[in-house]
């Protein structure tokens, strides 16, 4: 043995250095081994530790309580509708759609999938969004025994419970569970009660068809109501074929029997009397935002107990009531008039500055009229789309086809069906003018008040298209706007966005293009359970010069353009109106520097849910956005500012546009003709996104005729005016006083106001 002393720093494996830290292969297997051990032992004791608790059937019986921003109360819900029925009563149909929607392989796995438990568990720790990892057995734990709660612990415990209730029950009793447990919307808990809410019969008498659509409803019930929500349509259809080709798959139906099925319509809801008037349209709205929002989870919401306090101002709130009521609800005659039934209003209004949403208009009763009018996405927004092309051609320093910098002076050639141009080549994309009318050369700023489609429809292609769609959503529509496509098309308004989404969208502009995320909740409390809300998180999407330009070019579409009866608020306002094809939905979207408010008016049969034209509505010919809209809006606007001191915008435009006089108008009467007596609402449509065109524009008819602009002046040409047509008058319109260049072009002499007219008071000739 040798006597020389062992090397300092050695292992003892010759290995000297920095080698010492690297752990050996024996050290790396035995640690491996170990935490297999621990793994296992952790799995045991968890197994054996957590029981099977008693049904939690508390939860679903809580009641969720909405209340304004004052904290008096909106409403209560939570009313539970459950009817637990046999596995046997369900037709084994309707079982296997349910199956090949949520757990194709349920009967031949195991009662958890650790993968997709491990990816769900990442994705909440991550912070990369919640996502189901869960089997149909899980998933029955959780509605059953559990909570919608979206944790750790939570899950953990549900994966024990899992592994057990597979041991200890039968596959079909599980399942039996689950369908008796799942939520299905429209507060339907189970199968059954879902088969009476969504088709009036009993379970038993589904058919395939009816059951893939219930089958559908769980993974996501808010997405795919299209009763609630007509624009989900395309997506709950999507689903269905899913969910009927998975059957298919799995040689539960045949491929004729599949490709034979119809989507299956699902019956209208039937709202608790406790949600009539507006109280439903509130309550759904803030529904629809925390569960679109990823605030609290659609299950766990249904379940109850949460105590919600939004952004909406009781105050406002009334106010918006009662302007659609008094400007058109009261004008309506539905024993006389049939297209009196087809109408229907929706508003949202905004503070631009907090991005809170303050009043909102859904209908006139939640139980008679279920779908909400101020979130429904299904509607064209005809002309109120310009103001983002416009806006977008001087976020992208766009220039016209000839090289010209794009500004409000920028003249453009508004001949009707002007062929658009891109790249010095035609496009044969031609758009129609509103009654096929030639503006010839025109500046920008009157293009938009007399929403000129040629126009327009060139400079979103100067612009391009999909710097215009994304003008649109960095303004706060949503990027999935249905029918919002990245063509020409583009320019007129053929986007379907809801009356929030344009408010919205309107709050940027009137907050000097900053967008932050647009709030209806304040708080939102679970027990002890403080709900974390969005950040506001306020960027500049829109260059201040871009979006003050546009305010000031739509301030003299209220001051002179399509838009005067806005001019009721008296307040300096912006605004732009428009209307949908075939006179299907009129807006007005305008905004003060302290509200953004859109107003929408649509017309919908209630019986087949189909779009109808507004053509002779309230005794009119026409029902434009310059009519009960604007009329709606200001009075709106009025009454919820009412005491609060007159301001006006404070804009830099950049040399963009030219900063308009500032002076509001008398607010003690409207500047504009009230329904009816506006020329463009008795005249043709206005700023339609197609045919019926989208301004009335100036009659070929002589001077003598009616008006040639729809515009009013904020002085002169409000009631009567003088025989020659030349000057409008003040009050009395004996002596008439200046009208100006935009006011009434004649009137009478009896100082009878020219707001009470009706088109059926004209002579035949006059009734353009």
């Amino acid at each position: 043995m040798s006597d020389e002393p062992k090397a300092t720093g050695s292992t003892g494996d010759g290995r000297t250095g920095l080698r010492r830290l690297v752990p050996t292969w024996r050290w790396m297997l035995g640690g491996t081994m170990l935490l297999i051990v621990l793994g296992c032992g952790l799995l045991v004791a968890g197994y054996l530790l957590v029981s099977i608790p008693p049904a939690n059937k508390a939860a679903a019986a809580q009641t969720n309580v909405f209340l304004y921003s004052d904290g008096s109360q909106i409403a209560r819900d939570g009313e539970v509708n459950r009817e637990n029925i046999d596995l046997a009563r369900v037709p084994k149909s309707v079982q296997e759609a349910v199956l090949a929607a949520e757990d194709r392989e349920f009967y031949q796995e195991s009662a958890v999938d650790p993968k997709a438990m491990l990816r769900a568990g990442w994705n909440m720790v991550t912070g990369g969004g919640k996502q189901s990892g869960s089997t149909i057995t899980q998933q029955y734990v959780k509605n059953y025994y559990l909570n919608q709660d979206q944790t750790l612990s939570r899950k953990a415990k549900e994966f024990f419970i899992a592994l057990k209730l597979d041991n200890e029950v039968s596959k079909s009793d599980i399942l039996e569970g689950y369908l008796n447990t799942s939520y299905f919307g429209r507060n339907a808990y189970g199968i059954q009660a879902a088969a009476q809410a969504y088709y009036s019969k009993d379970v038993s008498d589904l058919s395939t068809a009816e059951g893939a659509y219930l089958a559908a409803l769980v993974n996501s019930p808010n997405a795919y109501d299209t009763e609630a929500h007509p624009e989900n349509r395309r997506r709950a259809v999507a689903r269905w074929h899913y969910v009927l080709d998975g059957m298919v798959k799995k040689g539960w139906i045949s491929r004729g029997e599949r490709d034979s099925m119809e989507f299956p319509k699902p019956g209208r809801a039937k709202p608790a009397t406790g949600m009539s008037g507006q109280r439903g349209y509130l309550v759904e709205a803030v529904k629809n935002y925390l569960i679109s929002n990823e605030i609290i989870d659609e299950r766990r919401l249904a379940a109850g107990g949460f105590r919600i306090t939004t952004t909406l101002d009781p105050k406002r709130q009334k106010a918006m009531r009662e302007a659609v009521e008094d400007r058109l609800m009261s004008k309506l005659d539905k024993k006389e008039r049939k297209v009196d039934k087809y109408v229907r209003a929706g508003g949202t209004s905004v503070d631009p500055k907090t991005g809170k949403i303050v009043a909102m208009y859904g209908g006139i009763d939640y139980t008679r009229q279920y779908v909400n009018n101020a979130t429904r996405r299904d509607y064209q927004v005809g002309s109120t789309f310009k103001p983002f092309i416009f806006a977008s051609a001087l976020q992208n320093d766009a220039r016209t086809q000839d090289g010209r910098s794009i500004n409000a002076d920028t003249v453009y050639d508004g001949t009707n069906k002007r062929e658009v141009i891109s790249d010095g080549q035609g496009t044969d994309y031609a758009p129609e003018n509103e009654d096929k009318k030639s503006y010839g050369q025109i500046p920008v700023t009157k293009a938009m008040n007399k929403s000129v489609n040629s126009v327009f429809a060139q400079m979103g292609v100067d612009v391009g298209p999909k710097k215009v769609k994304q003008t649109a959503v960095d303004l706060g529509l949503p990027e999935k706007t249905p029918n919002m496509p990245e063509d020409g098309s583009i320019a007129l308004g053929v986007a379907t966005a809801s009356t929030t989404d344009m408010a919205e969208a309107y709050a940027t502009l009137a907050n000097h293009g900053k967008r932050g995320h647009y709030s209806l909740v304040d708080k939102a409390t679970h027990g002890g359970e403080v709900i974390e809300l969005p950040d506001r998180d306020v960027t500049e999407k829109v260059e201040r010069s871009a979006a003050d330009s546009t305010t000031a070019v739509l301030r003299k579409v209220v001051q002179g353009g399509t838009g005067t009866a806005a001019q009721s608020a008296g307040r300096p306002a912006a605004g732009k109106t428009g209307t949908a094809e075939e006179d299907k939905a009129a807006w007005f979207a305008g905004y003060t520097p302290e509200l953004a408010t859109v107003v929408s008016v649509m017309g919908q049969n209630s019986e087949t849910g189909e779009q109808k034209s507004l053509y002779g509505a309230a005794g009119l010919e026409r029902v434009n956005g310059g009519g009960f809209p604007a009329e709606i809006w200001g009075d709106y606007t009025k009454a919820a500012l009412e005491g609060e001191p007159v301001r006006d915008f404070d804009l830099e435009t950049g040399g963009d546009a030219e900063i308009p006089g500032t002076t509001p108008p008398d607010s003690g009467e409207p500047s504009a003709p009230p329904t009816g007596g506006d020329p463009s609402t008795t005249g043709p449509p206005t700023d339609g996104p197609t045919t019926p065109p989208t301004d009335p524009g100036t009659p070929t008819l002589p001077p003598t005729d009616p008006p040639t602009d729809p515009g009013t002046p904020p002085t002169g040409g409000l009631e009567g005016g003088n025989t020659d047509g030349q000057v409008g008058g003040d009050d009395g319109g004996e002596t008439g006083g200046p009208g100006g260049d935009q006011g009434w072009q004649g009137g009478n002499t009896t100082g009878r106001p020219a707001s009470a007219a009706r088109m059926s008071e004209l002579p035949e000739d006059d009734r353009a």
